[in-house]
């Protein structure tokens, strides 16, 4: 498996978690409190992750990118912006060079 397909994967999780909101799950919880609880907890993970890297930490680092990385597909989600398109974003952008 491509090490990046959890990635691919995640997505198509937090996608069926936003149309079945299933009782009980952290995703559903997060898309019910709405955009302003995704981004705040955007924001908090990122601040997690200098705080992690400042620290020097790299167990601590891996755990909090892994939620930044969470939230912000959760994010994506809301916006129904797909993942694929940030990825095309870097693409152009390496390619510039």
């Amino acid at each position: 498996m491509n090490e990046y397909e959890i990635l691919k994967r995640l997505e198509q999780v937090i996608i069926e978690r936003e149309k079945e909101r299933p009782e009980g799950a952290y995703t559903t919880y997060l898309f019910e409190k709405g955009v302003d609880k995704i981004l705040k907890k955007v924001g908090e993970e990122a601040a997690e992750v200098i705080i992690a890297a400042k620290n020097r930490s790299q167990e601590e680092l891996k755990w909090e990118a892994a939620d930044l990385l969470y939230h912000l597909l959760v994010l994506l989600v809301e916006q129904e912006l797909p993942f694929t398109e940030v990825l095309k974003t870097l693409e152009e952008r390496h390619n510039k060079k």
